[in-house]
């Protein structure tokens, strides 16, 4: 695989999508390549057909490799799925040596020490984000590293799957003739597409509607404070309206894309369309001020579970207020008038957020559904650039500086190194 271009894999609910790209003169990122394929073997984000993933998988890479004419061998890859579930923590070293700073190896050790705690039966800890330290009582500190102290301390958010559903993911990717360069929560991908660094200080959650899940991500002072996964997206609605209308499924969904609201006010009584009978039966008329209360009642509910993990985190807080507001992303967030009702519903400052700010002008065309797949792209170009610059300055060293790693990319690193290890247990 040619070094300078990335890979990323979005394995959704409804689609799987890999992205082939790399960054420009510009820092923008090029997307060069996009096979997409139906997603048959994902149910509401977890692999439930092996096979039938696998075969979506190849689908999808070998029409990315057809349009970008590269070969690809090496994804960074989402996850997500209704076992996907976090929890806060706090917990503290005693420092053997308080003379000296505290540097990377005191760090790593306290986060070494949070992924020894006992989880539910089938659940692994797949990754520990410190949100700021304490360093001898001293609180709110969001870098201890070249400071004294003899007690460290963290909160830290705890990322929490089923050891089966990852192991799942890893067997799809080898058996796909693919190598997992790296492994990202989707939301947190999505984020990385389509929130600003200034949206990410103020305080913002990003809400990403897809087909099998919702996922939350909630940021404040460019640390992620919360993750959730709601259990249902745009397929539910989907099948609301084929059981409300009486339809079968392809029409229900084309009914959603070009007819749906999520506004029953923005629809009159009269207005009607025609869907053709099947076998020729007469054609079924639908209201679509019926279709729009069908699509509200459920999109309500998707709202107000999210809401709901937006007040758990905390909001209601002065110092936890999120100012930037909301982010809608993912297809689900193409429904009409969803902004307005997610305003309506939460009182809370909505936008759409889309992919292109990152893109290169050519590769600006993207829309929402695009977003998780711009992402990982983005953090496979991140890792790629981040091991090429450690090959040329692996002879610079500094206390401070050296090799630094953000707290994001250690997530990645964390994440990537439990599934290496549940990946070991594959073939045996």
């Amino acid at each position: 695989m040619d070094k300078s271009f990335s890979v990323g894999l979005d394995i959704g609910t409804t689609k799987i999508v890999a992205m082939v790209g790399k960054k420009n003169k510009f820092n923008k990122v090029n997307v060069i390549g996009v096979g997409k394929s139906q997603s048959l073997g994902v149910h509401r984000g977890v692999v439930n057909n092996i096979t039938q993933t696998i075969q979506s998988i190849k689908i999808a890479i070998r029409e990315a490799q057809n349009k970008s004419n590269i070969q690809i061998s090496e994804v960074a890859v989402g996850i997500a799925g209704q076992h996907i579930r976090s929890l806060q923590h706090s917990d503290y070293i005693t420092r053997e040596n308080p003379d000296k700073v505290i540097d990377e190896n005191d760090i790593d050790k306290l986060i070494d020490q949070v992924y020894k705690l006992v989880m539910l039966p089938g659940e692994e800890i797949i990754h520990v984000l410190p949100q700021d330290f304490k360093v001898d009582g001293q609180s709110e500190i969001k870098e201890p590293i070249g400071m004294y102290g003899s007690r460290l301390e963290a909160n830290f958010h705890i990322v929490v799957g089923q050891v089966s559903s990852i192991r799942n993911i890893g067997k799809c990717i080898k058996s796909s003739g693919l190598e997992m360069g790296d492994i990202t929560l989707e939301p947190l991908a999505s984020s990385d597409a389509v929130l600003s660094d200034e949206e990410k200080e103020a305080g913002v959650a990003l809400i990403d509607i897809g087909g099998g899940t919702t996922d939350v991500a909630i940021f404040k002072d460019r640390i992620i404070k919360h993750t959730a996964v709601i259990p249902f997206g745009g397929n539910v609605i989907t099948e609301d309206i084929k059981e409300g209308c009486s339809i079968i499924g392809d029409q229900a969904e084309q009914l959603k894309i070009k007819f749906g609201s999520a506004w029953p006010g923005e629809n009159k009584d009269s207005d009607i369309v025609s869907i053709p009978g099947l076998r020729g039966r007469d054609p079924k008329e639908i209201s679509l001020k019926t279709l729009s209360k069908i699509i509200n009642a459920r999109i309500v509910e998707i709202i107000e579970q999210a809401y709901l993990e937006i007040k758990n985190y905390g909001h209601e807080d002065s110092k936890k207020k999120l100012i930037a507001g909301i982010v809608l992303t993912g297809g689900g967030s193409q429904l009409r008038h969803l902004k307005q009702l997610t305003e309506y519903v939460t009182g809370m400052d909505t936008r759409i957020g889309f992919p292109g700010e990152h893109l290169s002008g050519d590769s600006n065309k993207f829309n929402p559904i695009y977003s998780t797949a711009v992402g990982l792209l983005m953090k496979a170009i991140e890792k790629d650039s981040e091991e090429e610059f450690n090959l040329i300055n692996t002879a610079e060293k500094d206390l401070v500086n050296h090799d630094r790693k953000t707290i994001l990319s250690k997530w990645g690193e964390g994440f990537k190194k439990f599934i290496d290890n549940v990946d070991n247990t594959i073939d045996n």
